[in-house]
């Protein structure tokens, strides 16, 4: 039995996930408003989200707000670059002297430069605090799937991987060197494997590799699999299916029981869970002998599955209706990185991202990003696990260094396309014609917004109807 939802606690954790998103917006804005203080710009807003304030208060002449779009923020400064069209007009229509290019740099820079800052006293934080490592330490493989691209390359249990397209590897998950992030982002139509085989030495193996279909239109494209898992993982669990889920499941009217511990499936021993989902599948309709372990205690049970009445589906299968859980050997000492080593992890990885989404030979794309209902969603789930202040600690580090580097992109709207906009005005010795820009600018905020939509589209429905697990947004370690 599950432990029944409680709604105040899901309210407070979801509050806790907005705190944490407009102190980021905050923080950042914040570097663009003192900065528009100290070169002495006329400041008309400071707002939380866009649109039309849903609260306003001006103090002091600037409007401090709160619009209903939960998107970003902005600092609304009249001398630079007109942004009317995505802010809203300006609130005082008296001219204004324009403002020294330099000026502009500095106030556009401030922004990407506080977030920084944000990034560096997070970071200091986990030197001093730490965060749980969440590394799978092996990269020793435990399970081939029969007739995957790996098999066919000549993979084999206790292959230990060295290195993935001459990358070296040392773990098998959670690092930026890991065997499942090189994978993931490998390129090409190949993936060539340096293995250390037990009496044979190093070997290398060229293995293409599959991408699982999508079970849903709307959901991401699933990423790059070869058909292998590590060894090292704890026993597979035997879950009986509930019966509001599964009415009389085969396994539960065979004998079988919630916490089973799964041993083998028609007399070949389980190694790991989606070795026992292959072999269920291809034994189909036919009657399976389960050999399990209860309480110290073996034993054989004969299960017939079954294709399920509802929901109706083409891809409905025969069932015997469990879950199978196995839990990985998963490394979560606290561990204390140096704080520019995780700033240059996080580079790292944004570097690896971007590369990866633009590449031509890969096959990741922007559906494979996550936006703000992604890393909402994943903010949530932090605070649920252990040490969940530690986890959010190290996060702000990843959150913050991307923001400051998006930011910096040289295109119109952002604070890099301010700067080289700022720029060609000190070359030129004349600020860029006011209604080409604006109209540029509008064009890059629907491409932004369009963006967004679509990423969040996918973060949003990637949880109904999921289905091999493998269609995740892509979020890279940065320990």
């Amino acid at each position: 039995m599950s432990d029944p939802v409680n709604p105040f606690q899901i309210a407070m954790l979801i509050f806790v996930v907005l705190v944490i998103f407009n102190l980021i917006i905050f923080v950042h804005e914040l570097g663009h408003y003192w900065a528009a203080k100290w070169r002495g710009l006329k400041i008309d807003r400071f707002q939380i989200w866009f649109g039309k304030p849903i609260w306003s208060k001006t103090i002091n002449g600037v409007q401090w707000g709160l619009g209903w779009i939960p998107a970003g923020g902005f600092v609304a400064l009249p001398q630079m670059a007109p942004m009317e069209a995505i802010e809203g007009g300006n609130l005082d229509r008296e001219p204004l002297p324009p403002i020294k290019p330099l000026d502009k740099i500095i106030v556009a820079f401030a922004g990407p430069l506080f977030s920084f800052l944000l990034a560096l006293t997070a970071a200091v934080g986990v030197s001093i605090f730490g965060k749980p490592a969440d590394i799978v330490p092996t990269t020793t493989i435990g399970w081939v799937e029969p007739g995957s691209p790996a098999s066919k390359a000549g993979l084999q249990r206790d292959d230990k991987i060295l290195a993935v397209n001459n990358t070296p590897v040392s773990s098998w998950e959670g690092t930026l060197d890991s065997v499942q992030l090189n994978i993931v982002t490998s390129r090409g139509s190949h993936i060539e494997f340096t293995v250390d085989r037990p009496g044979q030495g190093v070997v290398k193996l060229h293995s293409e590799f599959e991408i699982p279909e999508t079970p849903k239109w709307w959901q991401r494209r699933a990423v790059r699999n070869v058909g292998i898992q590590p060894i090292g993982v704890g026993p597979v669990t035997i879950g009986i299916a509930p019966e509001e889920f599964v009415k009389n499941p085969p396994a539960g009217k065979a004998g079988l029981k919630d916490g089973d511990t799964l041993l083998s499936i028609n007399d070949t021993p389980i190694l790991s869970d989606d070795q026992a989902l292959y072999l269920l599948k291809e034994n189909g309709a036919k009657p399976v002998s389960i050999g399990y372990e209860r309480e110290g205690n073996k034993a054989t049970a004969t299960v017939t599955p079954v294709v399920p009445i509802s929901p109706k589906d083409d891809t409905a299968r025969p069932m015997i209706g469990v879950g199978l859980s196995q839990e990985l050997v998963v490394n979560r000492e606290i561990i204390k990185p140096g704080a520019f080593k995780q700033i240059g992890d996080t580079v790292k990885m944004m570097w690896i991202t971007i590369t990866s989404v633009i590449a031509p030979d890969s096959s990741i794309g922007v559906q494979h990003l996550s936006g703000p209902i992604g890393i909402g969603k994943l903010q949530y789930f932090m605070l649920q696990m252990d040490y969940p202040a530690l986890r959010i600690l190290g996060f702000l580090v990843l959150l913050n260094i991307n923001l400051a580097i998006l930011n910096m992109l040289p295109f119109p709207v952002l604070d890099g396309g301010h700067i080289v906009l700022a720029t060609m005005e000190w070359i030129a010795k004349r600020p860029v014609r006011v209604k080409l820009l604006e109209y540029i600018q509008l064009c890059f905020v629907f491409l932004l917004f369009g963006v967004m939509l679509y990423v969040s589209s996918k973060d949003a429905m990637d949880d109904f109807g999921r289905g091999s697990g493998r269609n995740e947004p892509l979020v890279f370690p940065a320990n």
